[in-house]
């Protein structure tokens, strides 16, 4: 049994690691406020470009441009990219394991594709380059600060873009996986496609719906050069800033978990340090009647 001094001194390890992790729980509630308003006013602007893409994709069916359409060429393996977006930092609970567990149930079922990973973030940089994967590019530091700079998703969304129609190697797709924000408790790893844009592409809608009234000045092609490269960074920039938020509400989670481990651990370590104390106390007692009868 562990004598009453170390019990103390393990107490008060303990008190120190839970004003840690309520430091820190503070930080990630203040900082997740902050993330989720950015999130939820990006949505808007997200949505309306993509409405705008829709409705000229409907008035020119017969335009193709490789960010749309794909390539057309005689190759038949497949080549794609997966982007995964973890985290800088960790003690955030399994916020990083399970999107790194889904990257790797993708290359799992893709055994016939070949995959090369753009990682953003420390957590999956070190995880991957341990293992026996094609790593095209690593970003690190972007996310850290709990904020995202929309240059930085310019310039991923520019390399991916430079990636998928380069002629040396083309690109069949560019899939995107990161944590969508749904709660401080609840964040799931989403699987997006990013390149080729399927979902504004010209000819795709079936269902006839009304179109909106906007004047075109500009030819589709011009319309389409200019806005399909900002949908791409508009797309990076919004996983980031989701995950930026799911990584703040899972810390925050996680060390309010860890703060209350640390009030249980507290009270069974109180309470056994009060049975030796009083274990020694009487010890002590009986020593001395014994001493007093022995006289």
């Amino acid at each position: 049994m562990p004598s009453l001094q170390d019990l103390r001194r393990r107490v008060r390890a303990v008190k120190n690691m839970r004003q840690i992790t309520k430091a820190m729980k503070m930080v990630a509630a203040a900082r997740l406020r902050r993330a989720q308003e950015r999130v939820t006013t990006a949505r808007p602007y997200t949505v309306k470009m993509m409405q705008i893409l829709r409705d000229a994709s409907r008035r020119t069916v017969d335009y193709r441009d490789p960010l749309l359409n794909g390539h057309d060429r005689e190759d038949a393996a497949r080549r794609i990219i997966f982007a995964v977006v973890t985290a800088d930092k960790g003690l955030c609970g399994a916020f990083n394991t399970n999107l790194i567990k889904t990257a790797q149930d993708y290359l799992r079922t893709n055994p016939d594709t070949e995959i090369e990973l753009v990682l953003i973030g420390r957590k999956g940089v070190d995880f991957f380059r341990r293992r026996p994967v094609t790593i095209r590019r690593e970003h690190v530091g972007i996310t850290g600060t709990g904020k995202v700079d929309s240059a930085d998703a310019s310039e991923i969304a520019r390399q991916l873009i430079d990636d998928y129609l380069s002629e040396e190697r083309p690109i069949d797709a560019v899939f995107l996986l990161y944590n969508e924000f749904k709660s401080a408790l609840s964040q799931s790893p989403v699987i997006e496609q990013l390149l080729p844009l399927r979902d504004v592409t010209p000819g795709r809608f079936e269902e006839p719906e009304p179109l909106t009234d906007y004047l075109y000045e500009q030819p589709p092609s011009q319309i389409f050069s200019e806005l399909l490269p900002k949908m791409v960074a508009n797309q990076v920039y919004h996983a980031l800033l989701e995950s930026v938020a799911s990584e703040l509400g899972a810390r925050m989670t996680a060390m309010e978990s860890a703060s209350k481990n640390a009030n249980d651990v507290i009270d069974r370590l109180t309470l056994n340090m009060n049975r030796v104390r009083q274990a020694k106390i009487t010890r002590e007692i009986i020593e001395v009647v014994s001493g007093a009868e022995a006289l």
